[in-house]
């Protein structure tokens, strides 16, 4: 009789402590950004983007900024108010809009990228070579093809920058023309900067704070040019332990 009541003092306990746990899972957003067509867009502006994640409140901000940049980028805002690192400065999403509120927000930054210079430069050096390729011109012909037929249909079918849209099965699917046809022909030869090359390299350092803060009951957005959101989507739907958050909720707070 002890020995049952034992068996079921621990199934007990085990169900707690699972309960407890699973109550605990983070909350993740993927918010996909328009780079420097925040400065010009009516629909994404920074006025807009900034309302969002104040509606968002999140503890964690992983970030498309490359870490070895962040503490040069950081140093210069506490410094001056301002972001000079180069790579940084270059999107608004980050110099205009969440810098600005870590002075008045309780969130963290954190820097996920994969990106480096060197891979950068040996990517483009790499596609013009292939783009003067005479014996690749069917390969090229290809690709720039899948990005006219990409923007076509995306300018029939929606507002490519329009924080709604951004955020639907539809507008990942019309991306995939292009990307799609990309990462097919080249991202094997373009090596650390090929399309599933550069996002298992970002994916790798989101999924590092995943673990880091498993089971903490937070909100993490991930922030990174919209091109990235289906497949980062794609590898956290395999995640058991968060729970995935549609961003319109947060949209329509801010009619």
């Amino acid at each position: 009789m002890k020995t049952i009541i034992k068996s079921l003092f621990a199934l007990s306990f085990i169900f707690l402590l699972f309960s407890c746990t699973k109550d605990k899972k983070n909350e993740v957003l993927v918010l996909g950004t328009i780079h420097g067509s925040h400065l010009t867009s009516e629909e994404y502006s920074i006025e807009k983007l900034t309302k969002l994640i104040q509606e968002i409140k999140p503890d964690l901000i992983l970030t498309e900024i490359p870490p070895n940049r962040f503490e040069e980028a950081m140093e210069g805002f506490k410094r001056d108010d301002s972001i000079s690192e180069p790579r940084v400065s270059r999107f608004p999403e980050y110099t205009e809009v969440i810098f600005p509120l870590s002075k008045t927000m309780d969130f963290e930054i954190i820097p996920t990228a994969g990106w480096s210079a060197s891979m950068a430069i040996e990517r483009q050096q790499k596609l013009r070579a292939i783009s003067r390729d005479t014996l690749r011109k069917s390969d090229w012909k290809q690709y720039r093809e899948a990005n006219r037929k990409s923007d076509s249909i995306m300018a029939i079918t929606g507002n490519r920058n329009d924080p709604y849209f951004i955020h639907t099965n539809t507008y990942d699917s019309i991306s995939n023309i292009g990307l799609g046809t990309y990462n097919r022909l080249f991202n094997e030869e373009l090596g650390l900067g090929g399309w599933d090359n550069i996002n298992i390299a970002h994916y790798w350092n989101i999924e590092k704070i995943l673990q880091k803060y498993k089971y903490q009951n937070k909100r993490i957005l991930i922030t990174y040019g919209a091109g990235h959101k289906a497949w980062f989507l794609k590898e956290l739907r395999k995640r058991d332990d968060i729970t995935l958050l549609e961003l319109k909720p947060f949209l329509d707070e801010l009619k």
